[in-house]
Protein backbone atom coordinates (compact mmCIF):
# COMPACT_ATOMS: atom_id res chain seq x y z
CA UNK A 1 0.00 0.00 0.00
CA UNK A 2 1.76 2.87 -0.98
CA UNK A 3 0.00 5.72 0.86
CA UNK A 4 0.81 3.13 4.06
CA UNK A 5 4.83 2.36 3.76
CA UNK A 6 5.05 6.24 4.70
CA UNK A 7 2.17 7.52 7.09
CA UNK A 8 -1.67 7.37 6.33
CA UNK A 9 -2.90 10.85 7.90
CA UNK A 10 -4.82 9.27 10.45
CA UNK A 11 -5.13 12.83 12.46
CA UNK A 12 -8.96 13.15 13.28
CA UNK A 13 -9.83 9.75 11.19
CA UNK A 14 -11.99 8.07 14.51
CA UNK A 15 -15.68 8.93 14.07
CA UNK A 16 -15.14 10.77 10.49
CA UNK A 17 -17.25 9.38 7.75
CA UNK A 18 -16.67 6.42 4.82
CA UNK A 19 -17.62 6.91 1.74
CA UNK A 20 -17.30 4.48 -1.31
CA UNK A 21 -16.08 4.88 -4.77
CA UNK A 22 -19.35 6.27 -5.85
CA UNK A 23 -19.48 9.02 -3.44
CA UNK A 24 -22.31 7.04 -1.19
CA UNK A 25 -21.47 7.35 2.09
CA UNK A 26 -20.91 3.81 3.93
CA UNK A 27 -21.18 4.75 7.88
CA UNK A 28 -18.66 6.69 10.65
CA UNK A 29 -15.06 5.10 10.90
CA UNK A 30 -14.98 3.64 14.73
CA UNK A 31 -10.65 1.91 14.68
CA UNK A 32 -7.55 2.50 13.27
CA UNK A 33 -5.97 -0.84 12.65
CA UNK A 34 -1.44 -0.65 12.47
CA UNK A 35 1.40 -2.96 11.35
CA UNK A 36 2.54 -4.59 14.37
CA UNK A 37 5.89 -4.68 13.25
CA UNK A 38 6.32 -1.42 10.94
CA UNK A 39 3.47 0.88 12.85
CA UNK A 40 1.85 1.78 9.75
CA UNK A 41 -1.98 2.12 9.16
CA UNK A 42 -3.55 -0.67 7.39
CA UNK A 43 -7.01 -1.01 7.94
CA UNK A 44 -10.05 1.01 9.70
CA UNK A 45 -13.35 -0.36 10.99
CA UNK A 46 -16.34 1.50 9.69
CA UNK A 47 -19.89 0.85 11.78
CA UNK A 48 -22.57 -0.16 9.55
CA UNK A 49 -25.98 -1.69 9.58
CA UNK A 50 -28.71 -0.93 11.71
CA UNK A 51 -27.82 1.82 14.57
CA UNK A 52 -24.32 1.73 13.40
CA UNK A 53 -23.72 -1.43 15.45
CA UNK A 54 -21.68 -3.46 13.17
CA UNK A 55 -17.97 -2.99 12.52
CA UNK A 56 -16.50 -4.01 9.03
CA UNK A 57 -13.25 -4.18 8.16
CA UNK A 58 -11.97 -2.02 4.94
CA UNK A 59 -8.28 -1.22 3.89
CA UNK A 60 -6.70 1.36 3.47
CA UNK A 61 -5.01 0.67 0.11
CA UNK A 62 -5.80 3.37 -2.05
CA UNK A 63 -7.80 5.35 0.31
CA UNK A 64 -7.71 9.16 0.52
CA UNK A 65 -8.69 12.22 2.79
CA UNK A 66 -10.58 14.83 1.67
CA UNK A 67 -11.39 17.09 4.45
CA UNK A 68 -12.28 15.25 7.16
CA UNK A 69 -13.47 12.01 5.49
CA UNK A 70 -12.14 9.22 4.04
CA UNK A 71 -12.72 7.90 0.47
CA UNK A 72 -12.17 4.53 -0.42
CA UNK A 73 -11.88 2.38 -3.46
CA UNK A 74 -14.64 0.06 -2.70
CA UNK A 75 -18.01 -0.20 -3.18
CA UNK A 76 -21.29 -0.02 -0.40
CA UNK A 77 -21.94 -3.23 -1.26
CA UNK A 78 -18.68 -4.96 -1.12
CA UNK A 79 -17.92 -2.94 2.26
CA UNK A 80 -21.14 -3.96 3.59
CA UNK A 81 -20.39 -8.00 2.15
CA UNK A 82 -17.23 -7.79 4.02
CA UNK A 83 -16.28 -11.07 6.51
CA UNK A 84 -18.00 -9.82 9.85
CA UNK A 85 -14.69 -9.77 12.36
CA UNK A 86 -14.54 -8.99 15.97
CA UNK A 87 -13.29 -5.56 15.95
CA UNK A 88 -11.22 -5.92 19.51
CA UNK A 89 -7.56 -5.75 20.44
CA UNK A 90 -5.87 -7.32 17.47
CA UNK A 91 -6.67 -8.78 14.03
CA UNK A 92 -4.43 -12.09 13.38
CA UNK A 93 -2.75 -13.54 9.95
CA UNK A 94 -5.62 -15.71 8.96
CA UNK A 95 -8.52 -13.24 9.66
CA UNK A 96 -6.71 -10.51 7.51
CA UNK A 97 -6.38 -12.99 4.42
CA UNK A 98 -9.90 -13.29 4.52
CA UNK A 99 -10.02 -9.51 4.44
CA UNK A 100 -7.76 -9.73 1.68
CA UNK A 101 -9.21 -12.19 -0.26
CA UNK A 102 -12.70 -10.19 -0.29
CA UNK A 103 -11.11 -6.93 -1.19
CA UNK A 104 -9.35 -8.76 -4.08
CA UNK A 105 -5.85 -7.64 -2.88
CA UNK A 106 -2.45 -9.61 -3.10
CA UNK A 107 -0.69 -9.36 0.54
CA UNK A 108 3.04 -9.09 0.35
CA UNK A 109 2.64 -7.07 -3.35
CA UNK A 110 1.20 -4.10 -2.48
CA UNK A 111 3.66 -2.80 0.66
CA UNK A 112 3.32 -5.50 2.81
CA UNK A 113 6.10 -7.74 2.24
CA UNK A 114 7.88 -9.09 4.71
CA UNK A 115 5.17 -9.09 7.39
CA UNK A 116 5.25 -12.49 9.61
CA UNK A 117 3.03 -13.22 12.35
CA UNK A 118 0.21 -11.52 13.40
CA UNK A 119 -0.75 -7.42 12.25
CA UNK A 120 -3.36 -5.44 12.63
CA UNK A 121 -3.06 -3.42 16.49
CA UNK A 122 -6.24 -1.39 17.07
CA UNK A 123 -5.18 2.42 18.16
CA UNK A 124 -7.46 4.55 18.94
CA UNK A 125 -6.89 7.93 16.73
CA UNK A 126 -3.33 8.20 16.94
CA UNK A 127 -1.06 9.92 14.96
CA UNK A 128 0.52 7.72 12.79
CA UNK A 129 4.24 8.42 10.76
CA UNK A 130 7.43 7.26 10.34
CA UNK A 131 9.23 9.02 12.97
CA UNK A 132 8.81 7.73 16.60
CA UNK A 133 7.14 4.42 15.71
CA UNK A 134 8.39 3.23 18.75
CA UNK A 135 6.79 5.41 21.49
CA UNK A 136 3.55 4.46 18.64
CA UNK A 137 3.84 1.02 19.61
CA UNK A 138 4.14 1.32 23.23
CA UNK A 139 0.53 3.58 23.49
CA UNK A 140 -0.93 0.79 21.37
CA UNK A 141 -0.29 -1.28 24.39
CA UNK A 142 -1.85 0.85 26.63
CA UNK A 143 -4.46 1.85 24.55
CA UNK A 144 -5.81 -1.50 23.24
CA UNK A 145 -8.07 -2.63 25.71
CA UNK A 146 -10.23 0.06 25.56
CA UNK A 147 -11.92 -0.93 21.80
CA UNK A 148 -12.38 -4.82 22.76
CA UNK A 149 -14.21 -3.60 26.01
CA UNK A 150 -16.50 -1.19 23.91
CA UNK A 151 -17.52 -3.51 21.76
CA UNK A 152 -18.45 -6.23 24.50
CA UNK A 153 -20.08 -4.03 26.31
CA UNK A 154 -22.66 -2.86 23.32
CA UNK A 155 -23.40 -6.84 22.46
CA UNK A 156 -24.15 -7.45 26.76
CA UNK A 157 -26.18 -4.09 26.09
CA UNK A 158 -28.63 -5.22 23.23
CA UNK A 159 -30.16 -2.73 21.09
CA UNK A 160 -33.29 -0.90 21.88
CA UNK A 161 -36.40 -0.88 19.88
CA UNK A 162 -38.67 2.12 19.76
CA UNK A 163 -42.23 1.96 18.41
CA UNK A 164 -44.19 5.41 17.51
CA UNK A 165 -47.67 5.42 19.80
CA UNK A 166 -51.18 7.97 19.18
CA UNK A 167 -51.36 10.11 21.79
CA UNK A 168 -54.64 11.93 21.40
CA UNK A 169 -55.66 15.37 22.10
CA UNK A 170 -58.79 17.28 22.70
CA UNK A 171 -59.15 20.96 21.12
CA UNK A 172 -62.10 23.20 21.46
CA UNK A 173 -62.96 24.46 18.07
CA UNK A 174 -66.16 26.89 16.60
CA UNK A 175 -68.26 24.53 15.18
CA UNK A 176 -71.34 26.70 14.32
CA UNK A 177 -73.68 29.70 15.56
CA UNK A 178 -76.86 29.18 16.75
CA UNK A 179 -79.42 32.74 16.93
CA UNK A 180 -83.00 33.89 18.39
CA UNK A 181 -84.83 35.96 15.66
CA UNK A 182 -88.24 37.51 16.70
CA UNK A 183 -90.14 38.36 13.74
CA UNK A 184 -94.17 39.70 13.78
CA UNK A 185 -96.52 37.19 11.90
CA UNK A 186 -100.31 38.08 11.44
CA UNK A 187 -103.31 35.92 12.40
CA UNK A 188 -107.30 35.71 12.39
CA UNK A 189 -108.14 35.42 16.06
CA UNK A 190 -112.00 34.62 16.25
CA UNK A 191 -113.63 34.31 19.78
CA UNK A 192 -117.47 34.66 20.71
CA UNK A 193 -118.69 37.08 23.32
CA UNK A 194 -122.18 37.78 24.63
CA UNK A 195 -124.10 40.84 23.30
CA UNK A 196 -127.56 42.02 24.55
CA UNK A 197 -130.50 44.17 22.66
CA UNK A 198 -133.71 45.52 24.62
CA UNK A 199 -137.04 44.39 21.76
CA UNK A 200 -140.40 45.28 22.53
CA UNK A 201 -143.34 43.37 23.55
CA UNK A 202 -146.66 44.57 24.13
CA UNK A 203 -147.86 44.00 27.70
CA UNK A 204 -151.59 44.06 28.40
CA UNK A 205 -153.37 44.87 31.41
CA UNK A 206 -157.26 44.83 32.73
CA UNK A 207 -157.99 47.95 34.49
CA UNK A 208 -159.45 47.89 38.18
CA UNK A 209 -162.29 49.08 39.64
CA UNK A 210 -161.57 52.78 40.78
CA UNK A 211 -158.68 53.76 38.29
CA UNK A 212 -158.97 56.79 36.71
CA UNK A 213 -161.26 56.78 33.79
CA UNK A 214 -159.28 58.05 30.36
CA UNK A 215 -160.36 60.20 27.39
CA UNK A 216 -160.81 58.57 24.33
CA UNK A 217 -158.80 60.26 21.58
CA UNK A 218 -155.30 59.80 19.62
CA UNK A 219 -152.05 59.20 21.81
CA UNK A 220 -148.82 57.48 20.94
CA UNK A 221 -145.86 56.55 23.15
CA UNK A 222 -142.45 55.81 22.22
CA UNK A 223 -139.40 53.36 23.78
CA UNK A 224 -136.03 53.79 22.95
CA UNK A 225 -134.58 50.53 22.32
CA UNK A 226 -131.07 49.62 23.96
CA UNK A 227 -128.71 46.86 21.90
CA UNK A 228 -124.97 46.04 22.84
CA UNK A 229 -121.94 45.62 20.04
CA UNK A 230 -118.74 44.41 20.10
CA UNK A 231 -115.43 46.65 20.27
CA UNK A 232 -112.07 45.68 19.82
CA UNK A 233 -108.94 46.69 21.05
CA UNK A 234 -105.54 45.13 20.80
CA UNK A 235 -102.80 45.44 24.04
CA UNK A 236 -99.47 43.88 24.54
CA UNK A 237 -99.08 40.90 26.38
CA UNK A 238 -95.97 39.23 27.60
CA UNK A 239 -96.82 35.38 26.95
CA UNK A 240 -92.83 33.60 27.60
CA UNK A 241 -89.35 34.05 27.84
CA UNK A 242 -87.03 32.35 25.23
CA UNK A 243 -83.20 32.07 25.60
CA UNK A 244 -80.65 30.24 23.96
CA UNK A 245 -78.28 27.63 26.14
CA UNK A 246 -75.49 25.35 25.72
CA UNK A 247 -74.99 21.76 26.68
CA UNK A 248 -72.10 19.36 25.88
CA UNK A 249 -72.74 15.78 24.37
CA UNK A 250 -70.53 13.28 24.52
CA UNK A 251 -70.05 10.72 21.49
CA UNK A 252 -67.31 8.43 20.65
CA UNK A 253 -65.13 9.12 17.28
CA UNK A 254 -62.35 7.13 15.93
CA UNK A 255 -59.26 8.73 15.15
CA UNK A 256 -56.74 6.68 12.18
CA UNK A 257 -53.08 7.88 11.71
CA UNK A 258 -49.89 6.26 11.00
CA UNK A 259 -47.15 5.23 13.55
CA UNK A 260 -43.95 4.14 12.53
CA UNK A 261 -42.11 1.44 15.19
CA UNK A 262 -38.88 -0.51 14.56
CA UNK A 263 -38.01 -3.89 13.85
CA UNK A 264 -34.91 -5.97 14.91
CA UNK A 265 -33.72 -8.47 12.48
CA UNK A 266 -30.62 -10.82 12.98
CA UNK A 267 -28.62 -10.62 10.34
CA UNK A 268 -25.11 -11.91 9.84
CA UNK A 269 -24.14 -11.15 6.58
CA UNK A 270 -23.89 -14.69 5.18
CA UNK A 271 -20.34 -14.38 5.97
CA UNK A 272 -18.09 -17.37 6.95
CA UNK A 273 -18.04 -17.21 10.55
CA UNK A 274 -22.01 -16.65 10.64
CA UNK A 275 -22.31 -20.19 9.39
CA UNK A 276 -19.76 -21.52 11.33
CA UNK A 277 -21.54 -20.42 14.26
CA UNK A 278 -24.90 -21.73 13.23
CA UNK A 279 -23.21 -24.97 12.78
CA UNK A 280 -21.71 -24.98 16.31
CA UNK A 281 -24.90 -23.72 18.18
CA UNK A 282 -28.29 -23.43 17.78
CA UNK A 283 -30.32 -21.96 15.19
CA UNK A 284 -30.92 -18.31 15.92
CA UNK A 285 -34.27 -16.63 15.21
CA UNK A 286 -34.30 -13.97 12.46
CA UNK A 287 -36.87 -12.29 14.22
CA UNK A 288 -35.28 -11.78 17.12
Amino acid sequence: MAQNEKAFPVEGLQGATAYDSNGEKIGTIGQVYVDDRLGTPEWVTVKTGLFGTKETFVPLTGARRQGADLHVPYTKDMVKDAPRLDADEHLDSSEEQRLYRHYQLTPGGTGTQGRTGTTGTAAGGMAAGTAGMEGARGRHAREQREPATTMRGREDEGMTRSEEQLQVGMEEYEAGRARLRKYVVTEDVTTSVPVTHEEVRVVREPIRPGEREAQIGDDEQEVTLHAERPTVSKKNVPVERVRLETEKVTEQEDVTDQVRKEKIEYDDGQSERGRAERGRGPKQDPNR
